[in-house]
């Protein structure tokens, strides 16, 4: 029992905390979708395709009481590519820094061969508090989640991580999301606001802007290319000599692929695919940053960018 005067980790009660959470999990387990179900707006893109999130991007929980800073990794897999290679480093690089790891397994899928090698990466991390979260309860029924919480505790003994708390979440319906942010709180140390009221995030506009519109470029598209698609925004400015009460915001940006192919694939036929990402991709656009877009999109060839440094560098990985 937490006695009176003291917050949930035993700690004085009424001391502002904060502090990091990384989500972490096979790719496609709930991870960006969580994330915005506690910052409360979409900041990060949650495609259903695999390998959806490339860059660390941070959201902020603003509470009275505590400012949780959630790091949204890639999702670590063994890696075919030195892309591949370039973002499992980043996601270790990610553990080791953040106060607590929130590991991703979702309850409408058995744990496999997937789950196990990256806990058994995580548990080579000492001194970063672990959680696991049973995440999409929402597409499974009790039994198979009581199952599925069962499963996480033994993986959690096969692997020798301690998991400080193994809950049930569901992003989509809202069940437990707020308790699941509270029980956040508790794990984080005493300290001041990090970044100022009203922010949801720390990433740049052109890297949100570029993944929404790479979100909209990935849906419906064949299995094998989401690897393969890049979006850079060249150019991002409200357009001079509107009325102030109609502003306008210009976004050039250029998605690459790495063969001639796979541009047809985006373009379509008679540019019919290219107008229906960009009429999506605009629509996501203009409702994050709240004001009406021209969107310009053009698609261009970067050979083999996944295999090559200079490419890699170029498109900002």
């Amino acid at each position: 029992m937490i006695e009176s005067g003291t917050g949930a980790d035993g700690g004085p009660a009424g001391e502002f905390r904060s502090g990091f959470v990384c989500f972490v999990g096979r790719p496609n387990t709930g991870k960006s979708t969580l994330t915005n179900a506690l910052v409360g707006s979409k900041i990060v893109i949650t495609s259903s395709r695999p390998q959806t999130t490339r860059t660390v991007v941070r959201g902020i929980v603003h509470r009275p009481d505590a400012q949780l800073i959630l790091v949204d990794t890639p999702g670590l897999h063994r890696p075919r590519t030195l892309l591949g290679e370039r973002l499992n480093d980043l996601v270790k690089t990610t553990w080791a820094e953040v106060d607590v790891v929130a590991v991703c397994f979702p309850a409408d899928e058995k744990i496999g061969p997937g789950d196990r090698f990256l806990v058994g990466e995580l548990a080579k991390v000492r001194h970063t508090t672990k959680i696991a979260l049973a995440t999409k309860t929402d597409l499974a029924g009790p039994e198979r989640i009581a199952e599925h919480l069962l499963d996480i505790a033994e993986l959690g003994r096969e692997t020798s991580t301690t998991w400080t708390e193994i809950v049930p979440v569901s992003a989509v319906s809202g069940d437990q999301v707020g308790l699941l942010a509270d029980l956040l709180v508790g794990l984080m140390p005493v300290g001041p606001q990090l970044y100022p009221d009203g922010d949801l995030t720390d990433a740049p506009e052109e890297v949100i802007a570029a993944d929404l519109v790479r979100e909209a470029a990935l849906e419906g598209l064949h299995d094998e290319l989401p690897h393969s698609l890049a979006v850079v925004v060249d150019e991002m400015e409200l357009r001079e000599g509107r009325p102030e009460d109609k502003p306008l915001l210009d976004i050039h940006a250029n998605v690459y692929v790495e063969r001639d192919s796979q541009k047809g694939i985006i373009i379509g036929r008679k540019a019919a695919r290219l107008k229906e990402i960009g009429t999506s991709a605009r629509a996501q656009l203009t409702a994050f940053f709240g004001v009406p877009v021209h969107l310009d999109l053009h698609v261009k060839v970067a050979k083999d960018w996944q295999r090559d440094p200079r490419q890699l560098r170029k498109l900002g990985f």
